[in-house]
């Protein structure tokens, strides 16, 4: 039989879904219950054309066969007399350290092997074929091959390649240096903010001219947003401005459709489903009152996905929409009469300089300490308040205890 169809009757046979079943199928190889005629060292069950026989039940793990070298060291030896002297690497070493080991056994060894050679030679040719199939999968189970590398090996090797760079240091390094001096004038920690920090002067006006939805944004607002497609849609006041200019181009649905996206992706899990269905009947049906176009097979693979669906259902449309926006659309949005008059009207404050900024709690308080413990020092000493405490921590002292008598 083949892959596919062993992994089909196992779903069917036990009510599985069909990667549960390949994976029960791959056990059931592994274990030598199965196992593939074409690549036999492979222990793994293929969803596909591969050919697959079922092991008989004299060679199943079941039957708790010692697994004795003896056993082994016949098997080779009648498979090196079969082809005469031509074995695979690992059975030649596997002979070659039997022979040394058992040496002094070997005759009898190999007389062994001459009769089960002898006896296969009488039967008919297909089950003779059979026969060494289903031997050489019970050995292949328990005297598997040598791995040529061991697992420090293997993890050493895979320390290394993540270790190792994909990308030259001069091209990281070169974007690196691009990235910081495009958002150098944007970093709070290296320029000034304007009009004054919130957070060293407490003027909110930087917060104000910043809201979200602000009318008129800043100069070095609108700036940022010619600096990628992603800056220009994470910032509410940008995505406003290209929403207004593919509303003029009659291509509005693309930005709502990316957004029902977004919020099916963050939402809550207990709406998933309606708004599920709500974006397909809005963008994707046929005849929709905002039909997007996408391709056929992107189409395909997002209306098959809609039959479960999940957070991360529209990925592949979303995706596409987004590569479309970006090559299509955000390239003329900057050249656009809307980008150029916001830019217009775009405001740069001025920067206030406060002399006198508010003092942080924390001086305030050390402040309010210092001249406490002023006013208790300068204070005049009442000596029938401190007569009194004196007496009273001489009664609260306990009696010296008698001297010992010797």
């Amino acid at each position: 039989s083949s892959g596919e169809d062993i992994i089909a009757w196992l779903a069917e046979r036990f009510q599985i879904d069909t990667q549960e079943a390949r994976n029960f199928g791959s056990m059931l190889v592994a274990l030598g219950y199965i196992y593939p005629l074409q690549d036999h060292k492979r222990l793994v069950i293929k969803p596909d054309a591969s050919l697959y026989r079922f092991q008989t039940p004299y060679f199943w793990p079941t039957q708790q066969w010692p697994v004795e070298d003896t056993d082994y060291a016949i098997y080779l030896a009648k498979r090196n007399i079969r082809k005469k002297g031509i074995l695979e690497l690992h059975e030649q070493e596997q002979y070659n350290r039997l022979h040394k080991w058992m040496n002094h056994k070997w005759d009898f060894i190999v007389m062994q092997a001459k009769e089960q050679y002898r006896a296969a030679k009488e039967r008919k040719k297909p089950d003779r074929v059979v026969f060494d199939c289903q031997e050489r999968a019970y050995w292949v189970v328990h005297r598997p091959p040598v791995r040529t590398h061991t697992h420090t090996q293997i993890m050493i090797f895979t320390q290394q390649s993540i270790m190792r760079p994909r990308v030259k240091s001069s091209v990281s390094i070169g974007a690196l240096v691009k990235y910081s001096a495009t958002y150098n004038s944007h970093d709070p920690f290296l320029f000034k903010c304007l009009p004054s920090n919130p957070w060293l002067t407490d003027d909110v006006t930087y917060w104000t001219l910043n809201m979200p939805n602000v009318e008129i944004p800043t100069r070095m607002r609108v700036e940022r947003w010619t600096f990628s497609f992603g800056e220009l849609l994470s910032d509410p006041r940008g995505r406003d401005d290209f929403r207004l200019f593919l509303k003029k181009e009659f291509s509005g649905e693309n930005l709502a459709f990316w957004e029902s996206c977004e919020d099916l992706k963050w939402g809550a899990a207990a709406t998933m489903r309606e708004k599920a269905e709500q974006i397909y009947k809005t963008f994707l049906a046929r005849g929709a009152p905002r039909w997007i176009n996408i391709d056929g097979k992107t189409m395909e693979i997002t209306v098959n996905s809609l039959k479960h669906p999940h957070r991360y259902v529209l990925d592949a449309a979303q995706t596409h929409i987004y590569m479309l926006m970006k090559k299509d659309s955000y390239g003329r949005y900057l050249k656009s009469p809307v980008f150029k008059d916001t830019s217009k009207k775009s405001v740069c404050p001025e920067e206030h300089k406060f002399t006198r900024p508010s003092l942080s709690p924390i001086i305030l308080r050390q402040q309010e300490q210092e001249q406490r413990a002023k006013m208790a020092a300068s204070a005049p000493v009442d000596i029938t308040q401190v007569m009194s405490k004196l007496s009273k921590q001489g009664k609260n002292v306990p009696p010296h205890p008698p001297p010992a008598n010797k």
